[in-house]
């Protein structure tokens, strides 16, 4: 058990780094090369969306019971798992010669991230009880890093090779093999203790009990619900302010890149600071106005075609983005009983992604409709505040 402040302080610097390899190589593996690679294996138009959600469906899936059972067997496991697989699924598009293959690796690429992030998060909670707020969102913003560097250096690799995709993924496959590399390497653990391995009947009893704990607490219900929204806002605003910015605003590329990537560059440097404030003053509190704020900014949107205002808004959304995110995921961890962190954390995955998934199909729906992007921001904005309401009165006894 990792017991020192040296070994602990050891431990999260290793999960750091490796979580950095392990992100940019599941995200150079789709930005920008998906699209391309799935139009050079003759994709049909309709069915690339498949392609693409293809690695996000592992997240619903996987998430809840892969953190469950390392409350059951320990972390190491499940995370030297979800290692391989960044390590393996690279190399597995080498061999893809048709489109629906593509669709099978993207699945399978996709038990990774679905079951490193929750597994991770409950590491350092139990490390950093008194610090998970900071810790977590470090851990986040170094992930971040990984995802955000990603396609700039997929692209140039593209670039330079003259769009050779075998030349990329090998690059994403080195970047998992040293994932998994460090995992394996630095992620032992040494236990003082007899480990009495659970017999797959009383581990899945276990398991489904462990659900059903969580499942009746309203309070872990109502901070689920918030992460769900969030990334229904999220997954919304990333995909379809793009559009709004060229099409509306007329923004260049250029221009668009900047306003994009501002947004992300505030969430990964504001959430390990509103992490620490949350460590002393509550969750509560962030989360509310993180949630009040991201209404005000979305529902702003299709009021300007400034650059300037449109590059400050994004700004500030990414910063409410990250107000909330810093304390979603601690207060899981406070609320849930200490048997049941790693499920509490995959179960707020499982939330997570399947917010992200709804949120541009139900976004899009009312795109659709002649109310287009006012109708569309508004009706964002309108599950944030419903997403407020549901925490508040969750937390009422």
């Amino acid at each position: 058990m990792l017991r020192t402040k040296w070994t602990a302080k050891a431990f999260f610097i290793i999960i750091c780094v490796m979580g950095l390899f392990a992100i940019l190589s599941s995200t150079m593996s789709k930005n920008p090369v998906l699209k391309p690679f799935a139009n050079s294996l003759g994709t049909p138009d309709d069915l690339l969306g498949i392609v693409a959600s293809a690695s996000t469906i592992p997240g619903i899936l996987i998430s809840l019971p892969a953190a469950s059972l390392s409350d059951i067997f320990g972390r190491r496991k499940v995370l030297l798992f979800a290692a391989l697989v960044f390590a393996s699924a690279p190399f597995l598009y080498l061999g893809v010669t048709e489109w629906w293959m593509l669709a099978l690796v993207r699945f399978y690429h996709g038990f990774a991230t679905a079951t490193f992030i929750p597994v991770a998060e409950a590491s350092i909670a139990e490390l950093y009880p008194s610090k998970r707020g900071e810790r977590m969102s470090l851990f986040n913003s170094a992930t971040a890093v990984g995802r955000a560097f990603a396609p700039f250096l997929g692209g140039y690799i593209l670039f330079a090779t003259n769009e050779s995709f075998f030349t990329l993924y090998v690059a994403v496959g080195i970047a998992g093999v040293t994932a998994f590399t460090i995992a394996l390497l630095f992620l032992a653990e040494k236990r003082n203790h007899d480990f009495k391995q659970a017999t797959a009947e009383r581990s899945a009893k276990k398991m489904f009990s462990g659900w059903l704990q969580l499942i009746k607490n309203r309070e872990i219900l109502g901070v689920s619900f918030v992460q769900a929204i969030q990334y229904y806002a999220f997954g919304s605003v990333e995909f379809f302010l793009v559009g709004y910015l060229g099409e509306v605003a007329q923004l260049d590329a250029f221009s668009i890149g900047i306003v994009m990537g501002s947004q992300i560059v505030a969430l990964v440097i504001a959430r390990p600071l509103v992490g620490r404030v949350s460590d002393k003053i509550g969750r509560t509190k962030p989360i509310t106005v993180g949630i009040l704020a991201s209404c005000v900014l979305v529902a702003a949107f299709p009021f300007t075609t400034q650059f300037p205002l449109l590059l400050l808004l994004s700004i500030a959304y990414g910063v409410s983005f990250a107000t909330v995110l810093s304390s979603t995921s601690p207060m899981m961890c406070d609320i849930a009983p200490a048997t049941l962190v790693g499920a509490s954390m995959g179960f707020l995955a499982t939330t997570m992604d399947i917010g992200q998934t709804l949120g541009p199909i139900i976004s899009g729906l009312i795109f659709a409709t002649n109310l287009r992007y006012l109708g569309l921001f508004a009706s964002i904005s309108l599950f944030l505040v419903v997403s407020s309401a549901v925490f508040l009165l969750s937390k009422k006894r």
